[in-house]
């Protein structure tokens, strides 16, 4: 299993998620998403998991000064992976596997 959790320094749900895997002794990698983004690859792979919808987080102060309520569908999913700032956290990758939020139902499903 190849944990990855992408989320923010500040982010609870993150931090939940982060613990839930430490206290099974399940190593993972943490990516602060808000600092480093995400490869291309990887956010492709998400699409194919997540709505693009979904991992916009409409609370982000950028959500309004990029004034992504007026932009069309084609180029939020642009602006979104061209603004880390913007994507809800946490998004938990296992391999092709991606959940976004706090899902402890759902990883222990996960294969080692």
């Amino acid at each position: 299993m190849q944990i990855q959790i992408y989320g923010g320094k500040k982010c609870f749900d993150t931090k939940k998620a982060e613990r839930y895997f430490k206290e099974r002794k399940i190593p993972f990698q943490s990516i602060d998403i808000h600092q480093y983004g995400m490869s291309k690859r990887v956010f492709e792979a998400a699409k194919s998991c997540l709505d693009v919808e979904d991992m916009i987080n409409r609370k982000a102060k950028a959500y309004e000064s990029l004034y992504m309520d007026y932009i069309d569908e084609k180029k939020r999913e642009s602006t979104l992976f061209e603004n880390p700032a913007l994507f809800a956290t946490p998004i938990v990758r296992n391999g092709s596997q991606f959940t976004l939020g706090y899902h402890p139902e759902i990883w222990k499903t996960w294969k080692a």
